[in-house]
Parts: structure tokens; C-alpha cells; sequence
């Protein structure tokens, strides 16, 4: 999927995943075909540059992000209690 191909919904969702500590790259890139490279692209069109900073800091300190770094055992996208996720909100319990 190209980057001007994406809705402003599915933009707003791949912000949102990025940030999440537990979504790998790999995730983003099942879901959106977007690499870790075009992911930090777009956080950096799409950001306030404070904003892009912060997050990028988040991303280098942050060993789940990358799923050569993490933990054995870890093989999920989402948290096991979350229930499945339609349009950009998650369902209640």
C-alpha cells in the first residue's frame, strides 16, 4: 500500500500503533504493507517535530518495537485480553 493511497482513518491508526510500546513494526507492516522506514516517514510528515522527537527516542529505547529485540515467548501483536479492534476503537469488555 502506497502512502498516498491510505484514508486519513487508516493514517490516524498507524499514528496510534506506532505508538503502542507492545506493536512491533512487523504489525504495522502485516497490516498496512508500510516498512519501518516508511512508518518513521510518515510520523514525521504526520507529527508536531517535538512530537516525532519524543516518539523516536521512544522507538530506539523501546525493545518490543522490534521483534528481533524482544522477548522469547512474546509472538502476538495485542494483548491477549484485548478483543478485536474495528475502526479505530476498541471494544469494551
Amino acid at each position: 500500500m502506497d502512502k498516498e493511497e491510505l484514508t486519513e482513518i487508516q493514517i490516524d491508526r498507524i499514528i496510534e500503533m506506532a505508538w503502542e510500546d507492545r506493536t512491533p513494526f512487523d504489525a504495522i507492516k502485516f497490516q498496512f504493507g508500510l516498512a519501518e522506514a516508511e512508518v518513521k516517514a510518515l510520523m514525521k510528515k504526520e507529527l508536531k517535530f517535538s512530537s516525532y522527537k519524543l516518539w523516536r527516542e521512544r522507538v530506539e529505547n523501546c525493545k518490543t518495537k522490534h521483534v528481533a529485540k524482544r522477548v522469547e515467548g512474546i509472538d502476538r501483536f495485542k494483548c491477549n485480553l484485548q478483543r478485536s479492534i474495528s475502526n479505530n476503537k476498541i471494544s469494551k469488555r
